[in-house]
């Protein structure tokens, strides 16, 4: 339980921090193009690259790590995720799983984003 609450208390500081970065860089450079995503999806790798080794070669408590690692850097972007994952499986010496991670977490995150917004429009116009 303790470390639901600390996924949960992480999450909404690294949510909060996610709006107020975004807004700021969308604010700063107002453009159509999605600065703001790209800034905290930038930030969110290089904390994941910087805390990662750090964080798992000390002597700190999991929940530390739980709270940084899953919590405020999980509701900040997943896609620090996508890339600590996808660099660990290069280091493995995993270079095919982690190019179809690549591929296959852009291609069919795209496809999904299409094929959700086709069933929905053809929901709204049923009903």
């Amino acid at each position: 339980m303790a470390n639901v609450l600390l996924v949960a208390l992480g999450g909404a500081f690294g949510a909060t921090l996610r709006y107020l970065l975004s807004g700021a860089v969308n604010r700063y450079f107002e453009s159509s193009f999605p600065a703001g995503t790209l800034g905290v999806n930038l930030v969110g790798c290089l904390a994941v690259g910087l805390l990662w080794e750090p964080l798992a070669n000390t002597a700190l408590s999991p929940h530390v790590r739980t709270f940084f690692l899953i919590g405020v850097l999980g509701a900040f972007t997943t896609f620090s995720t996508y890339g600590i994952e996808s660099v660990n499986l290069m280091r493995a010496g995993e270079v095919r799983l982690a190019l179809l991670n690549l591929l296959l977490s852009n291609v069919l995150g795209i496809a999904c984003v299409l094929l959700g917004l086709g069933v929905s429009r053809l929901v709204s116009s049923a009903a």
